[in-house]
C-alpha cells in the first residue's frame, strides 16, 4: 500500500483551514483522516475511526484540553473539521476509573462534555482512543490486517508477522470494556507503535499526524507482505454450466426473492446493484465459495451491511432458467430461516427486549457471473457490493495463510443489535415508495418530469426514458434520488425493451410504469390520411402495449406484483373536434389498461389509468391552445380553465393522480379524471 503523505498538500491544507480559523492539529488530522478514508482496503462506510489531543474553547471562552474524534456519521474520505467533534479530555480520562459503563451512559458521558452541544455524537471507540496517551491516534479495518486475524489461532500469527511492535487485543466489543483492556495492554508495554485488535481491525499511533499515518501505512503493508510470501495454493474452481445465464436474466427474480413479504400482497422491495470484475469472479468461482459465505463477516461493523454474511447460489445454467428461480428462492429461504434461528437463539440469552431486522440477504455470490448487493436504496446496495469487495480481498487473504475464521455469530449478534443501532433504525422511517423503480415514458415532458420529481421524491428510484437522451439526463439530474435518463423511441419495440433492460442493469427490476408518452394530430377523422393515423395508433397506443408488456414481463420474474399507470386523456371519453387521430388510440389504450387490470390482477399486478386534460406541454403547446381555443369559439385562457372549477390544470396535479394511484394498494381498472370537472368527460 502506497503511503499518500505528501508535505506540500499537508502545508496548504493547514493554510487553508487557518484562514477558517482551525488550528494546525485539526487540520493535519483531517489530512490524514481524508488519506486513511480514500482507501477502501483500509476505511469502508463509515468503518474506521482517527482523534487528535488538543486544546479548544468553549462558547464562553474557557479553554479546554480536548480529544477531537471523528464523529458519527461522517465519511473519513470527505471529512471536515466539524467531523471530528471536540470532547473534553478530563472527563474521558476519569471514566477510566469505573468499573462498568453502559453504551447509552458512555454516549450520554460524551455528548455532555462536548464543547459544541450541536455536533455528533463522536464515536463508539472514543475512550479507546481517550485512553491511549499518543497526541494521534488511527483506526482502520484494513483488509490484510483481517486476513491475519481471522484465524483460529489469531494471536500467535499476529506475534509471528508483527513480532514485538504492536501489541494484541483479544476480541471484545467495541465500546468501555474494549477500551479498558486495550489500555491495559499498551500499559504493559509502552514501547508498541500500534495495536492489533483480534477480528476487528488495527490502531496506530504517534506524537505527530504524519507518525501515526506512517505505521498505519507501514503495518499493513507488513501484513500485505505476509500474505503475499505465505500463501498457499487457492482452492479449486467450481464447475460450472456450458453456457451461462447472463445477470439481467437472474436479476429480477433475485430482487423479487429477496423483498420482505409484508402480507396480503404487501411487499419491502430491495434495489440490487450488481458488481463483477475478473477478481471477484475468479474468487467465487471457489468450489468453496458457499462455505466461505456461512462462516460470516470479516470484520464485525460489516454485520451493519451485510448482516451476517453473504448468501451464495449456485452458477446459473442459460439452458434452465425455468428451474433456477426455484433454487433462487430456496437459498433465499434457507437464509431467511438459517437468520431467524440466529435472531432467536441469541436474543434468548438476556431480558432486552429487541426487534429483528429483516432477514434477507444483503449480498448475493453467484459463481460464473458476479455478485449483487441488495439495499432498500440504490446507494445501500452499492455500499453492500463495495462491502463485498473488501471482504472477498480479506477472506482470499485469510486462506491464503491459513483458514478464514472470522468472529462467530454469537458474538457477532451484541453487535449487530447493538441498543444504540436499534434506536438509530426505529427513527428511520422509510419514504412511500422506497425501494421501488419507476421507468415513465415522455419522461422529459411536462408531466412525466414532473412525475418523475414527484415520484423520486416519494422514495423511488426514476427510469426516466424519452426520444431526446439528453433532455431524459436532465429530467433525471432533476428527479434526484440516484435517478437515471434513458433515450429511447418508443414506437420501436427493441429500444424499448433495450430502456426496459437498462433499469434492471442498474437496479435489478422495475415496479412501476407510468406509460405517459404521447402526441396529437388534427384533422377532421373523415379526410384524415392512413399514415397519420397509423403514426398515431404506434405512439398512442401500440407504444404503450409494449411498455405494459415488458413491464409485465419483469414483474412476473420478480413475483411481487407491480402497477401499471396509463395516460390516457380525456379524449378517451369525450372527443374533441378534429382531434379523432389522437383520441381513437387513447380510447383503445384505456381499454387496454382495463384489460391488463383483468388479465394480471391474480398475480398483484394493478393497472389504472389518468384521464387528463388540458396540460401545458409538449403536447398541448402554445399553438396547439391558440388552435384548440379557436376550433372551440373561446379564448385561450377560458380554454385553459374551462371546467367546472374554472381554475387551469397543471402537470404537478396529473403527478400527484399518478401518485395516489401508485400508493393505493386495493385500487385496479380505475380510471381518474384530472381536468378541473367536465361532465362530458366523466365516467358513468
Amino acid at each position: 500500500m502506497k503511503n499518500l503523505w505528501n508535505d506540500a498538500d499537508a502545508e496548504k491544507m493547514v493554510a487553508g483551514y487557518a484562514k477558517k480559523g482551525v488550528g494546525r492539529d485539526l487540520a493535519l488530522r483531517v489530512y490524514t483522516t481524508r488519506l486513511l478514508g480514500g482507501e477502501p482496503r483500509l476505511v469502508l462506510h463509515g468503518g474506521g475511526n482517527t482523534s487528535c489531543k488538543t486544546k479548544a474553547t468553549d462558547l464562553v471562552g474557557d479553554e479546554w484540553d480536548v480529544l477531537c474524534v471523528k464523529g458519527s456519521g461522517w465519511d473519513m474520505a470527505v471529512i471536515e473539521p466539524q467531523g471530528l467533534p471536540a470532547v473534553k479530555m478530563g472527563a474521558l480520562l476519569k471514566a477510566r476509573t469505573l468499573t462498568t459503563l453502559s453504551d447509552e451512559d458512555m454516549v450520554a458521558l460524551q455528548r455532555s462534555n462536548l464543547i459544541d452541544p450541536a455536533s455528533p455524537n463522536p464515536s463508539v471507540e472514543t475512550l479507546l482512543h481517550a485512553f491511549l496517551p499518543h497526541k494521534f491516534v488511527d483506526h482502520t479495518h484494513s483488509t490484510a490486517i483481517l486476513a491475519i486475524v481471522d484465524q483460529e489461532d489469531s494471536k500467535a500469527l499476529v506475534k509471528t508477522v508483527f513480532g514485538s511492535k504492536m501489541g494484541y487485543v483479544p476480541y471484545i466489543k467495541p465500546g468501555f470494556d474494549l477500551a479498558k483492556v486495550a489500555a491495559e495492554v499498551f500499559d504493559a508495554d509502552p514501547s508498541v507503535e500500534g495495536l492489533i485488535l483480534d477480528k476487528h481491525g488495527i490502531f496506530t499511533f504517534g506524537d505527530d499526524a504524519k507518525q501515526a499515518y506512517d505505521r498505519m501505512i507501514h503495518y499493513v503493508n507488513v501484513a500485505e507482505d505476509y500474505v503475499a510470501r505465505n500463501g498457499k495454493p487457492r482452492a479449486a474452481k467450481a464447475a460450472l454450466p456450458a453456457k451461462l445465464a447472463r445477470p439481467a436474466d437472474i436479476a429480477p427474480t433475485l430482487r423479487g426473492a429477496v423483498a420482505v413479504a409484508r402480507g396480503e400482497g404487501r411487499f419491502d422491495r430491495m434495489i440490487s446493484d450488481f458488481r463483477t470484475s475478473d477478481a471477484i469472479v475468479d474468487f467465487i468461482n471457489s468450489a468453496k465459495i458457499a462455505d466461505y459465505a456461512g462462516r460470516g463477516v470479516s470484520t464485525p461493523d460489516l454485520s451493519i451491511r451485510i448482516k451476517t454474511g453473504p448468501m451464495a447460489v449456485p452458477a446459473p445454467d442459460a439452458d434452465k432458467l425455468g428451474d433456477y428461480k426455484a433454487v433462487i428462492r430456496g437459498h433465499v429461504e434457507a437464509f431467511a430461516k438459517d437468520y431467524r434461528a440466529y435472531f432467536e437463539t441469541n436474543d434468548a440469552l438476556d431480558d432486552v427486549k429487541r426487534t429483528m431486522l429483516d432477514p434477507m440477504p444483503r449480498l448475493t455470490l453467484v459463481p460464473g457471473l458476479g455478485m449483487f448487493g441488495h439495499g432498500r436504496t440504490l446507494k445501500d446496495a452499492k455500499i453492500a457490493s463495495d462491502v463485498g469487495e473488501m471482504w472477498i480481498e480479506a477472506v482470499r487473504g485469510a486462506e491464503a495463510v491459513g483458514n478464514f475464521q472470522p468472529l462467530s455469530k454469537a458474538d457477532l449478534f451484541p453487535l449487530e443489535y447493538w441498543s444504540l443501532e436499534q434506536a438509530k433504525l426505529a427513527s428511520n422511517k422509510p419514504k412511500p415508495l422506497t425501494g421501488q423503480v419507476v421507468l415513465i415514458t415522455g419522461g422529459a415532458g411536462a408531466i412525466g418530469a414532473a412525475t418523475a420529481k414527484l415520484f423520486a421524491a416519494n422514495g423511488a428510484h426514476a427510469v426516466i426514458v424519452d426520444l431526446d437522451p439528453a433532455k431524459a439526463a436532465e429530467a433525471a439530474k432533476a428527479a434526484g434520488n440516484n435517478s437515471i435518463g434513458v433515450g429511447a423511441d418508443i414506437t420501436n419495440p427493441a429500444e424499448v425493451r433495450a430502456a426496459f433492460d437498462k433499469a434492471v442493469a442498474v437496479y435489478g427490476g422495475v415496479d412501476i410504469l407510468v406509460s405517459n408518452a404521447g402526441a396529437a394530430w388534427e384533422g377532421r377523422i373523415g379526410e384524415l390520411d392512413d399514415a397519420t393515423l397509423r403514426k398515431s395508433f404506434e405512439l398512442n397506443f401500440f407504444a404503450h402495449q409494449s411498455a405494459a408488456q415488458n413491464a409485465v414481463r419483469i414483474m412476473l420474474e420478480q413475483g411481487t406484483g407491480g402497477v401499471l399507470l396509463f395516460n390516457t386523456s380525456k379524449q378517451a371519453i369525450n372527443p374533441g373536434p378534429k382531434f379523432g387521430a389522437y383520441g381513437i388510440p387513447k380510447a383503445a389504450t384505456l381499454f387496454l389498461s382495463r384489460q391488463y387490470a383483468l388479465d394480471y390482477g391474480a398475480y398483484g399486478i394493478r393497472s389504472n389509468a389518468v384521464n387528463a386534460d388540458r396540460i401545458r406541454s409538449g403536447l398541448l403547446t402554445d399553438a396547439m391552445i391558440a388552435s384548440r381555443s379557436t376550433a372551440r369559439g373561446v379564448s385561450e385562457k377560458e380554454y385553459m380553465s374551462g371546467n367546472l372549477l374554472g381554475q387551469e390544470v397543471t402537470a404537478d396535479d396529473v403527478a400527484q393522480a399518478f401518485l395516489h394511484q401508485a400508493l393505493a394498494e386495493r385500487t385496479t381498472a380505475d380510471v381518474t379524471t384530472v381536468d378541473g370537472g367536465n361532465i362530458a368527460a366523466a365516467l358513468r
